[in-house]
């Protein structure tokens, strides 16, 4: 054969090689993509949901650490609207440190103005709402579009809802999934898709204090098929858990419905491996639980000041959480007191109501018109209360304000987290200096005075002991200081 043609053929099958394994990389990476497209809302970690700590169930156990949950969360709106960059939110509370958020599931929303509260994201804008279930072709739905199919998923509404909790587990948040909300009033449950007027099943058909009761059977069981579909949705993600109704107190919700609700989550979960923590919203400040619910992990309360929440329900040897303030002005100082309150009584939820963060300022920039606080400020301030409590050993911890003898500045609180003999975590709350007497075993101590609101230690004092009472006394301060004792040696 001559040489040129030997060439030729040679060249025509190195190029056909050459085409067939462009071809094949083509077909390759185009699978690949479809996979990394269909894992996109996917967990991002496979292992135990955030779960009460086997060693002291007062505080949680999540992706093998210790955990507290602090934030200055938005309100609510996350989710079920649309406009909501929820991917900038996410980002913008990791950048603090912050570890947790609250969002409602979408059969609730609010009318616009509600509570005076502008640009609120739980107030979705015309047409911006996105909910569990899909639209029909029918138009009518009281704020834009068509209405509801309750028999019907909406399948981007899931996808919404996996994307954002993948998120926020990358971002090192835990989502408070918030199931349903009471109506408040009529407009509120005007605007919901389990009103008749908003869906075309002709389901709904009741005043708004009897949609949380047992009733209404049809309601009752598309409520049941919601929980049951997000709870399946949500099954792998380890950065979640439920909770049944927010401010069941208001609007008629009753404690059959809540028991009924939390039996279905746990039977929808029944052949999962690893099941979620439930929580249970048990009142605004404070109420001892007499008869709680067994399946119920978490006891929330709102606008828990002072921290009397924790002191009654200590005994249930179950998380107590303060996961919604507000209310008290735009001043950071009211909402940082509360928050240190809270969690050097012996809780582990803390959540401020955030009016900073709206569809535009997602990164918690907004001018607030609301009757509450956020922004940069109270988020640095909360950010040091999350450090401080992360530099103890706080499993080993309880609450013993027993320790505290005197010296406390009049009109105001004191509060200790102890592991005797060890280390203590003590809040004044008031005063603007203090000559705390402390009861201490013998050894040799550090004490340091944090300032709240910079995160520094503004005074140090390493002692020596001998058993009793002693003296340590503050630096100047404005509204509050943090004290952190600790043991450096047992020989005095």
């Amino acid at each position: 054969m001559p040489l040129t043609k030997q060439k030729s053929e040679s060249s025509t099958k190195f190029n056909i090689y050459l085409i067939f394994g462009i071809f094949i990389c083509v077909v390759l990476l185009k699978l690949a993509c479809n996979v990394l497209s269909a894992n996109a809302a996917q967990p991002a970690n496979r292992i135990k949901p955030i779960q009460l700590h086997p060693d002291n169930p007062h505080y949680f156990l999540w992706r093998s650490k210790p955990t507290v949950l602090i934030t200055s969360g938005e309100h609510y709106g996350a989710v079920l609207n649309r406009s909501f960059d929820y991917k900038k939110y996410l980002k913008t509370l990791e950048s603090y440190g912050f570890n947790l958020t609250r969002t409602f599931s979408g059969a609730y929303c609010e009318p616009i103005g509600a509570f005076k509260i502008q640009n609120n994201t739980l107030a979705p804008a015309k047409d911006q709402l996105i909910c569990p279930w899909a639209r029909s072709n029918i138009p009518g739905y009281a704020n834009g579009g068509n209405k509801l199919d309750l028999t019907k998923w909406n399948s981007a509404y899931f996808e919404r809802l996996r994307s954002f909790v993948n998120e926020a587990g990358k971002c090192g948040v835990v989502v408070e999934l918030v199931l349903f909300c009471p109506f408040y009033k009529d407009d509120m449950w005007k605007l919901s898709p389990m009103n008749a007027v908003n869906n075309i099943n002709d389901i709904g058909k009741m005043d708004r204090t009897e949609v949380y009761t047992l009733s209404h059977p049809k309601l009752l069981a598309v409520q049941d098929r919601m929980v049951s579909r997000i709870v399946k949705e949500l099954k792998d993600f380890d950065n979640v858990y439920y909770e049944i109704c927010n401010e069941p107190y208001f609007g008629g919700v009753t404690l059959e419905w809540q028991k009924h609700i939390a039996e279905t989550i746990v039977k929808a979960e029944a052949k999962f491996k690893t099941k979620h923590l439930i929580a249970q919203n048990i009142a605004n400040k404070s109420e001892k639980v007499v008869k709680p619910n067994l399946n119920v992990s978490i006891f929330n309360f709102h606008y828990a000041k002072p921290p009397k929440a924790v002191t009654e329900n200590y005994g249930l040897n179950k998380v107590i959480g303060d996961d919604e303030t507000g209310f008290a002005g735009s001043e950071p100082t009211p909402y940082r007191l509360e928050g240190w309150d809270f969690i050097i009584a012996g809780g582990a939820v803390y959540d401020n109501l955030d009016y900073s963060f709206t569809v535009g300022h997602e990164d918690g920039t907004e001018e607030i018109n609301a009757p509450g606080s956020g922004g940069p400020v109270l988020h640095k301030q909360l950010e040091i209360l999350k450090d401080f409590i992360n530099s103890l050993d706080f499993i080993k911890m309880k609450p013993d304000n027993s320790v505290i003898k005197g010296g406390i500045p009049d009109k105001a609180t004191a509060r200790a987290l102890v592991q005797a003999g060890r280390t203590y975590a003590i809040y004044i709350n008031g005063g603007n200096e203090a000559k705390l007497i402390v009861e201490l075993p013998k050894g040799t101590y550090r004490a340091e005075w944090v300032n709240t609101k910079t995160g520094k230690v503004d005074k140090t004092e390493t002692f020596q002991h001998d058993n009793g009472n002693r003296t340590l006394s503050s630096s100047k301060y404005v509204d509050d200081i943090a004290l952190r004792i600790q043991l450096i040696s047992k020989s005095g």
